[in-house]
């Protein structure tokens, strides 16, 4: 699988679902903070959903 294919559905989620459109903040530091919180956000909520399956199944 070509690798920008995988990548473009983690961007999708993030501007779609998570209404993270656009970067309200100026400067290389302040973006790159930015992009990290909201990956952030996106790893704790799919840790979150992943260990709630796991709970259901047990």
């Amino acid at each position: 699988m070509n690798r920008s294919i995988q990548a473009e559905g983690i961007f999708g989620v993030m501007k779609y679902d998570r209404w993270h459109k656009r970067l309200v903040r100026r400067g290389q530091i302040k973006v790159e903070l930015d992009i990290y919180l909201v990956s952030i956000g996106f790893n704790l909520h799919k840790f979150y959903t992943k260990q709630i399956r796991l709970q259901k199944v047990a």
